[in-house]
């Protein structure tokens, strides 16, 4: 039970806690809509099954204690994290988008996004190391270990699809598109931030 409990504290506080993934899934819904929005929070909940998968296989303790792959992965999602930022930083057109017609991005776009953003991002890979290595022991069933890797999965989810249709509602997103260049530039203002905050942050060893 005393496992189930950390297990459950450690993934709402990494969920809530503001990053790419909240960036990004905010950009979506208020520029493109909430099925935009919500299919990145699939995209998001898919991303975290890889890291879990590779925990559980045992790639991620070799992961915890090479510092030199560790680096390698660190620095493709801060390159990553830094790329979707200018990106969007640097977007100066302003869209307007009739979601009653044609989607402005397809439902797989929307998917892969989410998906990367997360399968690529160095908080996620610490995360989901962190938890396991430090909840998880030898002596517990590997049953358990894939619902808790599920549970983070679907935490993931449920948070973003909320994050989703907030931000997707009519009024909401209708003053935000209205200020959508200064929001382009302060969230990929942040995204590159994060970006290079992880590529110069000290190598966990």
């Amino acid at each position: 039970m005393t496992e189930l409990i950390a297990v459950a504290i450690i993934t709402i506080l990494a969920v809530i806690s503001p990053g790419a993934d909240f960036a990004m899934v905010t950009r979506n819904s208020y520029l493109y809509g909430r099925k935009a929005g919500m299919l990145a929070a699939i995209g998001i909940a898919l991303g975290v099954l890889i890291h879990v998968s590779y925990t559980i296989l045992g790639v991620g303790l070799v992961i915890s204690k090479s510092p030199i792959l560790f680096s390698v992965i660190k620095i493709v999602g801060a390159v990553y994290l830094i790329y979707l930022g200018f990106n969007t930083f640097s977007t100066k057109v302003k869209l307007a988008i009739d979601l009653t017609e044609t989607a402005a991005m397809s439902n797989f776009q929307s998917l892969r996004q989410g998906f990367f953003t997360n399968a690529l991002n160095p908080k996620t890979t610490l995360f989901v190391l962190s938890t396991y290595t430090q909840v998880v022991n030898p002596e517990t069933p590997l049953t358990l270990q894939i619902a808790y890797g599920l549970f983070m999965s679907f935490a993931h989810w449920f948070w973003f699809s909320l994050v989703a249709l907030f931000f997707s509602q009519e009024k909401l997103r209708a003053a935000m598109l209205n200020k959508q260049i200064v929001l382009n530039r302060t969230i990929g203002g942040i995204l590159m931030f994060l970006g290079i905050s992880l590529a110069l942050s000290p190598m966990v060893g």
